[in-house]
């Protein structure tokens, strides 16, 4: 068992009044245990700025990227087992947040779009289509989650 952390800050720089009408900065900070702090904010496309932050990575976003991630890592030791050689690999992955038939908003469905170049000769269609079907199957994320996850190729 392994176990991850990471630190959710927020602090109101609004007034009291401000706070209370909802008129307050969603803006916030993921910080990781190597160290890293991330910028982080609501989607402008549920909470509209100035009460959210463009730049900052919404949690939305950071669902797809991490599917995205842990998807590409299973692929490419995947990859590697089989003695092929990635050289690259790009993954412009989206998701889509949508109302379920219960009313709850949900991210229902996520696609990862990966390019990838092969060093050498690539492997053929059919062993490319495995390599992804095994990186999906062992993927912790989607592993843990209820969303559709799709990987077109």
């Amino acid at each position: 068992m392994s176990t991850y952390t990471a630190t959710v800050r927020w602090n109101c720089t609004a007034s009291r009044e401000g706070f209370t009408k909802g008129q307050y900065s969603r803006a916030h900070s993921w910080e990781f245990d190597g160290g890293t702090t991330v910028p982080a904010s609501p989607s402008p496309y549920i909470v509209p700025a100035p009460w959210s932050d463009a730049s900052g990575v919404d949690p939305e976003e950071a669902f797809v990227a991490s599917l995205a991630s842990c998807h590409m890592l299973f692929f490419l030791d995947f990859a590697r087992l089989d003695g092929c050689v990635v050289e690259n690999y790009v993954d412009e992955a989206e998701g889509v947040l949508e109302k379920r038939a219960d009313g709850k908003m949900a991210m229902t469905r996520v696609t990862l779009w990966p390019h990838v170049t092969w060093a050498g000769d690539p492997p053929d269609e059919a062993a490319i289509a495995d390599l992804h079907h095994r990186a999906h199957e062992a993927c912790f994320i989607a592993n843990s989650v209820t969303t559709e996850v799709k990987v077109e190729h």
